[in-house]
């Protein structure tokens, strides 16, 4: 009897540890950036769903009345439920006093529905429009469907491919076209003469992918934009092919910004991919604003014709 007890007592160790190890190493690798190369940098964008996931090694650990394999899974849950739930319960804002209206959607090789974009351009009119993935062609069915006489002022680098950008906008726009470096597909950025104060600054994201090779322009983009701060409000917004969970993000958010998003409890609203058999299951399409800058409301929308999701921030800027 005792010898049977005793391979009992080792195998509901070994399950203990078995179930906390591999969440307790995420845990870790999240918490110190720790995510290297293309496979576990994609991986980290599923945190949330760790974070979920981890309450089951916990309750394994727990009823294995393992008191070591309980404190670190308990560790465990509370580091990744830390790092998740904040962004589903949002913070006290600054003041401020202008309203901005970002809307940002990438539009798949420009083959969103251009009335549909337009249709959401006239329901929530933004003072400026990021849009990705713009080719020459989704240029003129947008214009077709409307988008001339509501946002006359523009500077695109449309092309036929994935790398075309382009910002729209109902005020006067001034390129900046060297505010980002080379680093991945088309990033323009603009001054827009909003009433009322000071000029915004507004750059259209969309670096590469973190695939294979790319995952090192990835790093370099993220890296290469410009801090927030000084006399320049700035806001960044398009598709960062990024989490709130990658390193390299939030590394760009110690720099002086914050995710609107994130900001009022919408953070964790998947916005890819969008249109597909499955339902969207990652947050990779952003607003980041200056810290300077209050948010009101963040709202994400379905195009049809494209596998991401528009998102909308109105933002109030000082």
């Amino acid at each position: 009897m005792t010898p049977i007890r005793k391979r009992r007592k080792i195998s509901r160790t070994a399950l203990a540890w078995i179930a906390v190890t591999p969440f307790a190493a995420w845990a870790v690798a999240r918490a110190a950036g720790l995510e290297r190369g293309s496979l576990p940098t994609q991986l980290m964008t599923a945190t949330p769903y760790a974070a979920a996931g981890s309450l089951v090694p916990l309750l394994i650990a727990a009823l294995s009345r393992k008191r070591a394999a309980t404190a670190v899974a308990l560790l465990t849950t509370t580091a990744l439920g830390m790092a998740v739930l904040p962004r589903a319960m949002g913070q006290a804002q600054a003041p401020a006093t202008r309203p901005l209206r970002v809307l940002t959607v990438n539009l798949l090789f420009g083959r969103a529905d251009a009335r549909a974009v337009v249709d959401l351009v006239r329901r929530f009119q933004p003072d400026v429009l990021s849009t990705q993935e713009l080719t020459p062609g989704a240029v003129e069915a947008m214009d077709e469907a409307g988008l001339k006489e509501l946002m006359p002022h523009r500077v695109l680098e449309d092309e036929w491919s994935a790398g075309g950008s382009g910002l729209y906008s109902r005020h006067p726009l001034k390129p900046l076209w060297d505010v980002v470096p080379p680093l991945g597909h088309k990033m323009p950025g603009a001054i827009i003469s909003l009433p009322g104060g000071r000029p915004i600054e507004v750059i259209d994201v969309h670096p590469y992918p973190p695939l294979g090779p790319q995952v090192i322009n990835w790093n370099a983009a993220m890296d290469a934009f410009p801090s927030a701060g000084g006399e320049t409000i700035r806001v960044l917004a398009g598709d960062f092919n990024a989490s709130l969970d990658h390193a390299a993000l939030r590394r760009l958010l110690g720099r002086g910004y914050k995710d609107a998003a994130d900001q009022v409890g919408a953070g964790l609203i998947p916005t890819w991919p969008a249109n597909k058999r499955i339902p969207p299951i990652i947050t990779i399409d952003h607003v980041l604003v200056d810290e300077r800058v209050a948010v009101k409301r963040v709202s994400v929308h379905t195009v049809p014709g494209t596998d991401h999701r528009a998102v909308f921030a109105e933002l109030a800027v000082p």
